[in-house]
C-alpha cells in the first residue's frame, strides 16, 4: 500500500492458507477498484514460523488479489441494496425466527478462515446473546477429533509442542499427514533435520511424496490406526520402556489402558495382520519409537476424519503419557491444523460444543463467561455440530442459517443433502468474498473483505498469535466480518457490540481469557489484555499462553502439570473397531479424499492462479494397477466413481502409490472448475460420536470407465459455466491468458452440435473452420481484430492436440502468419513441444524437463534446481524431483541387470 509520498511500502502480514502461519512481506499497488491490482509477496524472514520461506500457494499469492468474482455489494434475492437495509432485514428476520420458534431455530456456520476477532464476535453474539449453541466451524471437519482427545488427556484443548520441537526430534511420525504437500514449509525443516540423521515414519495408505521419501511407510489398512498404536504401546510395555516414573508422578489411567490392551491380542503377527502390514515393518516401527525417546508424532487429517478420529488421537497420546514423551525439547504429540485460524475459532468458542477462552458449559463456566458478558442469556448447552446443524436445516428444525466465509454446499459431506437443506431453509444469509457453491442458495448476500483487506490476528498450530494486515482498502463496499455482525446483534437490539476497532475487540477478548483465570486455564492473554492501539498495530508473533510480562510459552506441560482438576494427565482406553460402513459386492473399494499440493479447499483463491492449476489441472482418481485393470480402466481416461451417495468422473490415475482395494480424489473441485468431480458428494456422512467429525478417509466405492463417445475443449479469454440441460463432464482450467474448457459426452454428434452452438453463440469476427465429419472431427477459431479470441475443438474418434501451444497465442496482441496456419492445420508449427505434467508451479518447469536434467546425471534435488530452477524457490515440488529421481535410478538398475 503506498505511503503519501506514492512509495509502496511492505506490509507484514500472515498467509491465509494452512496452520503453518507463515509470515508474508507483501508490497501492493494498484488499489483503486477498476484498476489492475498489483502485489509482490515474499516470506518474512523475521517470522519464526517460516523465516522467510512460502510454499507454491503462497508465493502466488499476488495472482489471486484481483477482484474478479468478488462480491461488492450487499443484496437481497439479488437485488442491491445498502448495507442498512441488508444489516435490517437479517437483524428482523433473525430476531422474528427466535420469537415464533425459540433461539435453537437459528444458526451460525463460521470458517477457519475467519480472523480471531471476528470468530470472537460471532460466538458472542449467538452464545451469548442469542443465547443457543448453534454456531459451528468448518473446522468441525479437520480438527474436532484432535480437540476432543485433547481435552479427555490433557483437560484442555491444549497443543503441547513447538515448531522447535520438529527440528530438534530424532524421530518423526506422520501420523496421516502428507506434510510434503499440506504443510510443505514444516516439510523444508524437516528435510533439514532428516539430513543430520532424523528418522521418519510414515502412516498412510497412500505413498504419498511424504511418504516416498520416509524411513519407513506403513500403509495400513482404512481404520487400523487404532490397533497400531495399541499395539505399540503394549510392545512397549512388554520391553519395559514406559516411563513409569513419569506416569506415577504426572498420569492416570494406566492400568485401565493395559486391562482394555490385554482384551486383543497383541502381538506382532496379530497386529500387522489386522493393519494389513508385513510383521518386519511392524517390527521395525516399534524399534525405531524404542530407540528414538525424543520422538514428535505429527498427526493430521488422516487421524481426524474418521469415525474413529478420537480413539485414534487417544491411542496416539497414550503412547507418548506412557513413554513421559511431551513437554520435553524434541518430545511431543502434535496435532497440526490445517487451516490458518483454525487454533483462533479453537480458542473463541467457535465450535458448538464449546464456549470461549477454552471454557466448557459447565455451570461455573457458562456463569462466568456470562458474566463477563453481561448476556443472562447465554446459552446454557452445547449446539448442533456441522453435520447435525444442516440435517436440522434440511428437516426444518433451523429456519434461519448465516454461513461466513465457507463454502458447505462443496467441502461437507453428502453435499447433495446439503445442498437440499440450503435449497429448503426459510432464510439463508452468506457473508464472503466471492460467489461460491453456497452464495447460490443465499436470500442475503453480505460482502466481506478477503484475506488481502482483513486486519486482525490469527493463531497457528504451535499456538503463535499473528498479526493479519491489510495490503489493500475494501474494494467496493466490502466490510470486515465483524463489523457486520456487530451491525447485526446491533440491529437485534443487543448492547456490547459497539467496538470502534479490531484492536478493541482484541483486547476484550484477551481480558476474557484472563477474567477469573487465576491460574486455572492455561489459555491466558493477560499480558496482551491492555495493548495500546499502537502495540496492536505493531504486534509481532507470539505464543500462548503470556505472560503478565508479555513473554510468551514455546512448549506445554514443562512441569508435567495438566489442566485437570487433579493437574494430572489422563490415558485413556480405547479399543480398535471396523470401518462405520463396510465395503460390499457393489461397493468394493475403499474412497478416501484430501488434499493436493498446489490448490486450497474449493478453490475460491487459489484457481485464480493459473501456475497453481498445472501440477492437477483436473479431478482426478488414484487407483492401483492391478484394481485398474480389473475394471478395465486406462491410466488418463475418464472415470466413474460412484457410492452410494452418487457418481462423480474423474481421470485415472494408475499408480503402485495407492493402496491396492483403495482409491483416493482430491476434494477441491467445484460447479465452477468441474461440477462432475466434486468428490464430497459421495462421502456418508458417518460422524465420530464425540467429535462429530465426519470421516472423509474411508467410503465405500466403485470405479469403472466413462467411456465417451466424443471430447473436445474451448478456450476463450471469457469464463464459461458448464452449459445446463447437457449430460456432459466438464472442467474449467485457468490459463494465463485464457480460459480452458475440457469436456466430454456419451451422446451422438446431436450433442456435440448443441453444445457447439451454446459456445458460439455471439461470437463475431474472422472464423477458421476444419471439419472431418467422417472422424467426427471439428476445429474452428475467432479472430478478432488480429487477436485469437476462441478456439473450439470436438473430435468423435480422433486425437486432440496439445493445450499449451494454443492458449499462448491468447496473449500475442496479432497473430503471425505461421500461427493462423497452424489454428487450420490443428497442431503447432515445427516440433511439437511437449513440457509434460508441471513439477515445479513457482518457476513453469514441466516433467520433460526434470526428466532431462536426470537423464544428463543430476542426482539430487539441487543438482535438478541448478539444471532447470525446478525446486529452488518454496522447495514444495523437491520431493517429487526426489521421487523421479529415484524412479529413474531404479529403471537403471533394472536395464543394468537385465543387460
Amino acid at each position: 500500500m503506498a505511503d503519501g509520498s506514492g512509495v509502496i511500502a511492505t506490509v507484514r502480514t500472515t498467509c491465509p492458507y494452512c496452520g503453518v502461519g507463515c509470515g508474508v512481506a507483501g508490497a501492493a499497488g494498484g488499489a483503486q477498484l477498476g484498476g489492475e491490482r498489483a502485489l509482490a509477496v515474499s516470506g518474512d524472514p523475521a517470522h519464526p514460523a517460516n523465516k522467510g520461506r512460502l510454499c507454491s500457494k503462497g508465493s502466488a499469492l499476488g495472482a489471486t488479489v484481483g477482484l474478479q468474482g468478488r462480491l461488492l455489494e450487499p443484496s437481497i434475492n439479488g437485488r442491491t441494496v445498502s448495507w442498512g437495509e441488508a444489516t435490517a432485514l437479517v437483524a428482523k428476520r433473525f430476531r422474528d425466527t427466535i420469537a415464533r420458534h425459540g433461539r435453537d431455530s437459528v444458526a451460525f456456520y463460521v470458517s477457519g478462515q475467519l480472523l480471531t476477532e471476528d470468530y470472537y464476535v460471532a460466538n458472542k453474539l449467538m452464545k451469548g446473546f442469542i443465547g443457543s449453541g448453534n454456531i459451528d466451524t468448518n473446522s468441525r471437519l479437520c480438527m474436532a477429533s484432535a480437540v476432543a482427545a485433547h481435552k479427555q488427556a490433557f483437560g484442555a484443548d491444549l497443543v503441547p509442542g513447538c515448531y522447535e520441537d520438529l527440528d530438534e526430534a530424532d524421530l518423526v511420525v506422520f501420523a496421516g499427514h502428507n506434510a510434503a504437500w499440506t504443510h510443505p514449509i514444516l516439510f523444508r525443516r524437516l528435510e533439514a533435520a532428516k539430513a543430520r540423521g532424523q528418522k521418519h515414519v510414515v502412516i498412510d495408505p497412500r505413498r504419498t511424496d511424504t511418504a516416498e521419501g520416509a524411513d519407513l511407510h506403513l500403509a495400513i489398512a482404512p481404520q487400523s490406526d487404532v490397533r497400531l498404536w495399541n499395539g505399540l504401546l503394549a510392545e512397549l510395555d512388554r520391553r519395559g520402556l514406559l516411563d513409569l516414573t513419569y506416569v506415577a508422578e504426572h498420569v492416570n489411567g494406566i492400568n485401565a489402558v493395559r486391562q482394555a490392551l490385554a482384551q486383543d491380542d497383541q502381538s506382532a503377527a496379530a497386529v500387522a495382520a489386522d493393519c494389513g502390514i508385513t510383521v518386519e515393518d511392524l517390527l521395525a516401527f516399534y524399534d525405531l519409537f524404542a530407540a528414538h525417546p525424543k520422538t514428535v508424532s505429527l498427526f493430521s487429517m488422516g487421524s481426524n476424519q474418521s469415525a474413529q478420529g478420537v480413539a485414534k488421537g487417544l491411542a496416539i497420546l497414550n503412547v507418548h503419557l506412557a513413554t513421559g514423551r511431551i513437554g520435553k525439547p524434541g518430545s511431543c504429540p502434535f496435532s497440526i491444523t490445517g487451516q490458518p485460524n483454525a487454533m483462533g475459532g479453537r480458542e473463541t468458542g467457535g465450535m458448538a460444543n464449546t464456549l470461549a477462552g477454552h471454557m466448557d458449559f459447565a455451570p461455573e463456566d457458562r456463569d462466568r463467561v456470562a458474566r463477563f458478558w453481561g448476556a443472562p442469556h447465554t446459552a446454557r448447552a452445547p449446539g448442533l455440530k456441522a453435520v447435525e446443524m444442516f440435517e436440522a436445516v434440511r428437516s426444518g428444525k433451523i429456519k434461519a442459517i448465516w454461513v461466513m466465509a465457507t463454502n458447505p454446499a462443496v467441502s461437507l459431506p453428502d453435499a447433495g443433502a446439503v445442498r437440499e437443506a440450503l435449497e429448503a431453509c426459510p432464510f439463508v444469509v452468506v457473508s464472503d468474498c466471492v460467489e461460491t457453491d453456497t452464495t447460490a442458495y443465499a436470500h442475503v448476500k453480505l460482502p466481506a473483505l478477503a484475506w488481502a483487506e482483513k486486519d486482525g490476528t490469527v493463531t497457528n498450530s504451535e499456538r503463535r498469535i499473528s498479526r493479519q494486515r491489510a495490503l489493500f482498502p475494501a474494494p467496493g463496499q466490502a466490510r470486515a466480518d465483524w463489523r457486520i455482525m456487530a451491525d447485526v446483534a446491533q440491529g437485534m437490539g443487543f448492547d456490547g457490540f459497539g467496538w470502534p476497532s479490531q484492536a478493541s475487540i482484541f483486547r476484550e477478548w484477551a481480558r476474557l481469557t484472563a477474567y477469573e483465570n487465576r491460574g486455572s486455564r492455561l489459555l491466558d492473554l493477560t499480558g496482551l489484555s491492555a495493548m495500546a492501539p499502537d502495540d496492536y498495530a505493531a504486534m509481532t508473533p507470539i505464543q500462548w499462553p503470556v505472560r503478565a510480562d508479555g513473554k510468551g510459552t514455546p512448549r506445554l506441560f514443562v512441569d508435567g502439570r495438566f489442566q485437570t482438576p487433579d493437574g494430572r494427565a489422563r490415558m485413556v482406553p480405547v479399543r480398535p473397531k471396523g470401518p462405520a460402513d463396510a465395503v460390499s459386492d457393489a461397493f468394493p473399494m475403499s474412497l478416501n479424499t484430501g488434499r493436493i499440493r498446489d490448490q486450497w479447499h474449493t478453490m475460491t483463491r487459489t484457481g485464480l492462479a493459473p501456475d497453481l492449476c498445472r501440477h492437477a489441472p483436473e479431478p482426478f482418481v488414484e487407483i492401483h494397477p492391478r484394481d485398474a485393470e480389473a475394471a478395465g480402466i486406462k491410466d488418463g481416461a475418464l472415470t466413474r466413481v460412484s457410492t452410494a451417495r452418487g457418481e462423480a468422473v474423474a481421470l485415472a490415475k494408475v499408480t503402485d502409490r495407492q493402496r491396492l482395494g483403495g482409491l483416493f480424489m482430491p476434494m477441491h473441485w467445484t460447479d465452477a472448475f468441474a461440477p462432475s468431480g466434486k468428490s464430497n458428494h459421495l462421502i456418508a456422512p458417518n460422524l465420530d460420536p464425540t467429535s462429530g467429525q465426519p470421516e472423509f478417509k474411508h467410503t465405500p466405492a466403485r470405479a469403472r470407465p466413462y467411456r465417451e463417445t466424443w471430447k473436445g475443449f474451448f478456450l476463450t479469454r471469457e469464463t464459461i459455466a458448464a452449459p445446463a440441460n447437457l449430460d456432459l463432464v466438464w472442467r474449467r482450467i485457468p490459463q494465463d491468458a485464457a480460459q480452458l474448457h475440457e469436456f466430454a459426452g456419451r451422446g451422438d454428434a446431436s450433442e456435440r452440435d448443441a453444445l457447439r452452438k451454446r459456445l458460439t453463440k455471439g461470437l463475431t469476427g474472422e472464423t477458421t473452420v476444419f471439419e472431418d465429419a467422417g472422424a467426427g472431427s471439428r476445429r474452428e477459431a475467432w479472430i478478432e481484430n488480429g487477436r485469437l479470441v476462441a478456439v473450439l475443438f470436438q473430435t468423435a474418434a480422433g486425437r486432440l492436440p496439445p493445450r499449451d501451444w494454443l492458449a499462448d497465442l491468447f496473449a500475442l496482441d496479432q497473430l503471425t502468419a505461421e500461427a493462423r496456419s497452424a489454428l487450420l492445420i490443428g497442431r503447432p508449427p515445427g516440433a511439437p513441444v511437449d513440457k509434460g505434467p508441471m513439477v515445479c508451479a513457482c518457476l513453469k518447469v514441466g516433467a520433460k524437463a526434470v526428466d532431462a536434467a536426470i537423464a544428463a546425471g543430476a542426482a539430487t534435488a539441487d543438482a535438478v534446481g541448478a539444471a532447470t530452477g525446478a525446486g529452488t524457490n518454496c522447495g514444495s515440488c523437491r520431493p517429487e524431483i526426489a521421487r523421479m529421481i529415484a524412479a529413474a535410478a531404479s529403471l537403471k538398475a533394472k536395464e543394468t541387470a537385465d543387460a
